[in-house]
């Protein structure tokens, strides 16, 4: 990322923990996100890349719950989605291309409206969310400075007359409906125009995101019961397209592991006393 950076997003590792990292990513073009910038949180696995990592939102968008890893297809919540080819890039690139779908009751999804998420992305381009340790402030600091630099500008919706909405270069007012989307609290209530049909997709990265699809990804529901896996067929879901090198990488995995099992081995043999075996003196 540092040799091909990305307008659209910025993500850079802990010092003093390399499987923790801070990102930002600009909000999708075209979309009540553009031009706001939204603050995480990434967990590597100690095998990744061969499990996927966890995402944690820290700015509130109106899509997604802060301070609580989100279910996603490219996230921990659904291991069976997840290649090892894929990397932190690829999952960001993701990330932005869901946050206008619908998100169908995902955990740690949230389904503001339009003029609330337009309102918090105003907010998020006023300062950097505050989390953890003076290192990960120093971070989340930096990465808010460089984004910002490059973000575009808002553009505004004035809501008309029946519900139509115009693009306003006028500031927008946010009222009680962005002081109560600000603390987290759903003003949506339930909405049957919240699906997208035509999502944007980050201009910088095509070829991961290029395919939208009829059918939602597997989502855990947000109740008090038991979480099961679901599906709803009448939803986007984004399919991250599987690189070619995927399998060469696998081979090269499997081949690693065999070596690595075949050294243990001999190394027990050894300590046992059945050395001479292995080595055909016996």
């Amino acid at each position: 990322m540092q040799s091909n950076p990305s307008p659209d997003f910025m993500a850079l590792p802990l010092e003093e923990d390399i499987f923790e990292w801070q990102f930002a990513i600009l909000g999708p073009r075209d979309s009540e996100f553009e031009g706001g910038i939204y603050h995480g949180r990434i967990q590597l696995p100690s095998d990744y890349p061969f499990k996927p990592p966890s995402f944690m939102l820290l700015t509130p968008s109106g899509r997604f719950e802060i301070q609580k890893k989100i279910c996603l297809s490219i996230s921990n919540y659904h291991p069976e989605h997840w290649q090892p080819s894929w990397s932190v890039r690829t999952a960001l690139v993701a990330l932005i291309a869901f946050m206008p779908t619908n998100p169908g009751g995902a955990l740690g999804s949230l389904d503001y409206k339009k003029e609330d998420r337009r309102a918090l992305a105003i907010k998020s381009r006023e300062t950097p969310p505050k989390f953890g340790s003076t290192e990960r402030q120093s971070v989340i600091d930096e990465i808010h400075e460089q984004m910002l630099s490059k973000a575009p500008s808002v553009p505004q919706l004035l809501t008309i007359g029946s519900g139509e909405e115009t693009n306003k270069t006028t500031p927008a007012t946010s009222g009680e409906h962005a002081v109560k989307a600000a603390e987290g609290v759903n003003t949506s209530g339930p909405s049957s125009d919240s699906a997208n049909t035509d999502l944007p997709k980050p201009d910088s990265e095509p070829e991961v995101a290029e395919n939208i699809v009829g059918g939602q990804s597997d989502v855990i529901p947000r109740d008090s019961g038991p979480r099961v896996v679901t599906t709803a067929p009448q939803n986007p879901v984004v399919t991250i397209q599987k690189p070619k090198h995927d399998r060469l990488l696998t081979l090269a995995a499997f081949g690693l592991t065999l070596a690595i099992m075949a050294l243990v081995m001999k190394k027990f043999f050894k300590i046992n006393g059945l050395a001479g075996y292995i080595e055909g003196k016996f």
